[in-house]
């Protein structure tokens, strides 16, 4: 990509980004797009949710504790064998093989997006490959953000529009969520984590 797409084709393409267009049908297990053009991707949860059925085929299977990392996307259960809590790296926006922090957890899952992996340069400028779904541009003002719940798939689901919402008002909705917590580190490096967070 060399230049961001023209303002009237976001336009257009806006008006597709709509889940009121889009039918389910539980009895006949179909899905209809009201909208010529439409799509659903699901790259927002497809980390999470292998995760957690892994662990839960694991459960199933007998296997007490565990941790089961899909491309970053990891959930734990149970403790390591000496009977301690998991203990995970968050990774570092600017260095995403070197975390900046570390969290004991356990029957925990944890989610990251960021625009550290994923991104263009564009006149010199760089853009998130998360697009904002009200104005169909490139998500700014937030590096990564990193969420904490028991279930992998909500927390992949969560870690998307988290980034996108603006950190006031992520916090406010993570700290109003029963089990969701929250890392969130900003442009400029500062970081924000929801109420019950304790870094390392």
């Amino acid at each position: 990509m060399k230049q961001l797409p023209d303002p009237e084709l976001i336009k257009k393409h806006l008006k597709l980004v709509n889940y009121k267009n889009i039918l389910l049908n539980r009895e006949n297990q179909t899905v209809f797009l009201k909208e010529k053009g439409m799509r659903i991707g699901f790259g927002g949860i497809g980390k999470g949710y292998a995760a957690e059925m892994a662990k839960r085929l694991l459960q199933k299977r007998g296997v007490i504790s565990g941790i089961v990392n899909a491309s970053g996307d990891l959930t734990t259960w149970g403790n390591q064998a000496d009977g301690k809590p998991w203990t995970i790296g968050i990774a570092d926006p600017e260095n995403a093989k070197q975390p900046f922090s570390y969290m004991n957890i356990t029957d925990m899952a944890i989610a990251t997006s960021g625009n550290y992996e994923k991104f263009v340069h564009i006149n010199g400028k760089k853009y998130s490959h998360t697009i904002n779904p009200k104005t169909g541009m490139p998500v700014s003002g937030v590096k990564s953000v990193t969420i904490f719940c028991p279930n992998a798939e909500i927390a992949d689901a969560m870690a998307t529009p988290v980034s996108i919402m603006g950190i006031d008002s992520a916090l406010n909705m993570v700290n109003q969520i029963n089990h969701l917590e929250c890392i969130i580190i900003d442009d400029q490096d500062k970081i924000y984590s929801s109420q019950n967070i304790n870094l390392k």
